[in-house]
């Protein structure tokens, strides 16, 4: 039995289960739970896989290697044609996404953050929904992506291709990354970017080494580089440092970077604030993050841990999947660009469904 039978045999079963493929890899790797029973972290010294909400004050779900089976394997699979999908403007969703992103502005303006991310879910209805063939679809699009198929019959299902990197961990090494800034994907070698998104990309990474220059040493950030998700362009630094070794050193580089203004805005408790008082839904694990905790690589004593965020996602209940889209807004921001930027990035999804 292959890695998609066992998606397809667990999901059929009810059982618990993540399965997924990491950046620019053929290697499958999966976590199937032995009993149905809802386990949170406790203790970030463990080992296993975590599912994180964008509310931190909510718990995070553990797949612990204790109470799981891990498999690991090299994959291959047919080819698929995308879907034919109708991208269709919804004119209220449109109008609303509008009114939340102009309050924003004007919020910024009166200075009370600087920047904020503002999203929207959207439903899509279903005509007969195939996991292993849309799991297989968002593998094929997104090479570059951390792509994942994660399942507990008491929270629900979630598939996702994620450009982000929360956090590489080998030991006391650690590798973060800021990442900003939107455009359709054209031509890489002429990509051009505008001061909003410049501006937008330097706060993300200014945030990162504040909170971080308390925490770890040997601090450094790279140049900024233009990189390809799937159909769009993004802005990316990558900041690297060693960790202090303290018991508790994973637990609060975690809670510095989670959630970073990429996902949230800056002031992070500010513009926190405003997301949950006027998005006018709940974001689950939308802009959480997800990955391995503390895995040996066979016989190494070396620990690794490799989180991303949780971005260009989906949850799908019966016939519907429901789409997570989002932009950071800043004082030069448009909302009628802002809109569309989202149109943009629902169509990752939307083509694999």
């Amino acid at each position: 039995m292959n890695i998609f039978d066992k998606i397809v045999n667990s999901y059929q079963k009810k059982q618990p289960f993540v399965v997924y493929r990491k950046p620019e890899s053929i290697d499958f790797a999966g976590f199937f739970q032995k009993n149905d029973t809802l386990y949170f972290l406790d203790d970030t010294s463990k080992s296993g896989f975590i599912f994180a909400p964008f509310n931190a004050s909510n718990k995070t779900i553990f797949f612990s290697s204790e109470k799981t089976d891990f498999i690991s394997e090299k994959l291959h699979f047919t080819s698929l044609e995308n879907s034919d999908y109708n991208f269709v403007e919804n004119s209220i969703q449109k109008e609303n996404h509008i009114k939340i992103v102009q309050n924003a502005i004007d919020e910024i303006s009166k200075g009370t953050f600087k920047k904020v991310v503002i999203s929207r879910k959207e439903a899509i209805k279903l005509k007969g929904f195939n996991l292993v063939e849309v799991f297989q679809k968002l593998l094929q699009n997104y090479p570059t992506a951390f792509v994942y198929v994660w399942f507990h019959p008491k929270v629900g299902l979630w598939l996702g291709a994620t450009p982000e990197t929360l956090l590489k961990i080998e030991n006391s090494d650690f590798e973060t990354m800021s990442l900003a800034g939107t455009q359709v994907a054209n031509d890489l070698q002429h990509a051009v970017w505008q001061q909003k998104e410049l501006i937008e990309q330097g706060l993300v990474t200014s945030f990162i080494q504040n909170q971080l220059k308390n925490l770890s040493s040997d601090l450094e950030t790279s140049p900024i580089e233009t990189i390809k998700a799937g159909n769009l362009f993004h802005l990316r630094t990558k900041v690297s440092g060693k960790l202090n070794l303290e018991k508790s050193a994973l637990k609060d580089l975690i809670e510095a970077l989670h959630p970073t203004p990429a996902v949230c805005g800056l002031p992070r408790n500010e513009s926190k604030k405003f997301i949950l008082e006027n998005e006018n839904y709940d974001r689950e694990f939308y802009t959480g993050f997800l990955g391995e905790l503390n895995l040996n690589n066979y016989d190494s004593d070396v620990k690794k841990s490799m989180l991303y965020v949780n971005l260009r996602c989906m949850k799908i209940i019966e016939t519907t999947a429901n789409l997570f889209i989002g932009g950071g807004i800043t004082k030069d921001s448009n909302p009628e660009k802002e809109w569309q930027e989202t149109v943009s990035k629902s169509k990752t999804m939307k083509l694999v469904l």
